[in-house]
């Protein structure tokens, strides 16, 4: 009788390594250290884009950074970061605690398992698989009420949408289904629609029609980022800065619309003589360090949520990699330091490069300001909703910068970033108009006084802070310091 023999595989032999070695990834959270903060801790073998992704789950649960200092040399990257959650409280909700470690890596499945599951975890459901649609082209005044008019002629029912203007540019996401089914829309009318709607998009006012014009107005499905499984709110988000920076908004526009605003919906960027006297400033400066290899990147700017998600998420799409980096928030106001090589192992070596990146992070860092009023609106949800109230708006001179729109249990939740298209204070008469016009709504509004002014320098000017201290400043005392035993500086 023959014998057979099989080798024999150990069932513990894939986690060998992590036995000997410790775990690829330990994430720590420490709320004793600090009396009014967290420190987060990340220790993990390093690979490209992991610096985004950890600041990507922080921004998810809404966690204000505080300060943070990220070293990523020789195969290892160690992370540090001094949180808050939004109320300016400790993280002790044992559920966040527990997705965090979770989602930047603390357990083999990692960071993919916890994608799947995080939009369903902390986010409302959404109707099943609806269809996402981007748009990107030149701003006018009244384009977005435009889209929504057209998205209600064509019986679409918006199940979510997000829009940024920018520079006289707009990026816009929807995520749309069919009107009496609610189900998502067949690849035939898929098309007419997309058509329908760059007809919209180039039916402008604008002087020049050049080729790169026609191109950079344009609509297509996107695909990845639906609102079910593996999507999350700055998975959007990431994309709508790419769809900006495809658009070129971090230039000047060459024939701006004839309006008496910069932008169409509402360009953010706008210079008053007031502001001007008083120190908000934005401050973009890049460096060479030639003994290291590195360029360094310092911004200086008045500190506000998600910046960090900002300058990272600009930095890895333009494929640059961030090797070290020190980010701290004082009296209002940010500085972020990041050491960086491009993806090809370089430092920057000309000066139109280092323009283009002060340019592009000044852009991405602009794209969320905004000066005016913050609107929300919660109604009953209805096929055209979005339309009527982007009408009523448009009716009352008033220019959307940016807008989330998202739907739960037959209630819609609209978020308007508005200003005056002339310019002008707002007239808050508007709210009547808007409730007479629209029935039963709730409505909620809040002054938004964030305004940046812009100076670009190829070298840092601004003051620091005493407590803020340079990334140059830590790498000279030895950067390895920064390892599982510090805890706060």
């Amino acid at each position: 009788m023959n014998r057979v023999c099989s080798p024999y595989f150990d069932p513990d032999y894939d986690s060998l390594a992590e036995r000997i070695n410790g775990p690829k990834c330990r994430v720590t959270l420490d709320n004793e250290s600090l009396e009014n903060c967290t420190v987060v801790k990340i220790d993990s073998v390093n690979k490209q884009g992991l610096l985004l992704e950890v600041v990507q789950v922080l921004t998810d649960m809404n966690l204000i950074i505080l300060k943070g200092y990220i070293s990523s040399d020789a195969g290892w990257f160690m992370d540090v970061f001094h949180v808050k959650d939004e109320l300016g409280n400790k993280v002790t909700n044992q559920r966040v605690i527990n997705y965090i470690q979770q989602a930047i890596g603390a357990n083999r499945e990692g960071i993919e398992k916890s994608k799947t599951g995080s939009r369903n975890f902390f986010k409302c459901e959404s109707p099943p698989e609806p269809t996402a649609i981007e748009m990107t082209g030149r701003d006018r005044p009244g384009l977005f009420s435009e889209i929504s008019a057209a998205l209600a002629d064509l019986h679409c029912n918006v199940v979510e949408a997000h829009a940024w203007s920018h520079n006289a540019r707009l990026a816009c996401v929807v995520y749309i289904s069919e009107e009496s089914t609610d189900t998502p829309i067949d690849h035939t009318r898929l098309t007419a629609i997309e058509d329908h709607l760059t007809t919209v998009l180039r039916a402008t006012t604008a002087r020049s029609t050049n080729e790169d014009n026609m191109r950079q107005q344009e609509v297509k499905t996107a695909y990845g980022l639906n609102p079910e499984g593996e999507g999350t709110v700055t998975d959007v988000e990431r994309r709508l800065h790419q769809l900006m920076l495809s658009v070129r908004d971090f230039e000047s526009p060459s024939n701006p619309p004839i309006s008496s605003s910069p932008g169409l919906m509402g360009s953010p960027r706008l210079i008053d003589s007031t502001h001007d006297k008083e120190e908000k400033m934005l401050s973009v400066g890049i460096e060479n360090c030639h003994e290291k290899g590195y360029s360094i990147v310092s911004i200086q700017c008045k500190d506000r949520k998600r910046l960090m998600f900002d300058t990272v998420c600009t930095l890895t799409d333009m494929q640059y990699v961030i090797f070290h980096a020190s980010v701290d928030s004082r009296g209002g106001y940010a500085f972020q330091e990041y050491f960086i090589r491009h993806v090809d192992g370089y430092a920057m070596s000309t000066e139109s490069e280092k323009e283009r990146v002060i340019k592009c992070l000044e852009a991405a860092i602009e794209r969320r300001v905004c000066e005016g009023i913050r609107l929300e609106l919660c109604a009953n949800n209805r096929v055209g909703l979005l339309s009527d109230i982007t009408r009523v708006l448009r009716e009352n001179g008033l220019a959307v910068v940016r807008a989330d729109i998202a739907t739960e249990g037959g209630r819609a939740r609209n978020i308007f970033y508005l200003r005056d298209i002339s310019g002008n204070n707002i007239d808050m008469k508007f709210v009547k108009s808007m409730k007479t016009e629209m029935g039963e709504i709730d409505v909620a509004v809040n002054n938004e006084t964030t305004t940046t002014t812009t100076t670009t320098t190829t070298k840092t000017s601004m003051t620091r802070g005493s407590s803020f201290r340079s990334l140059g400043d830590l790498m000279k005392s030895q950067f390895e310091k920064l390892s599982h035993n510090f805890v706060a500086i």
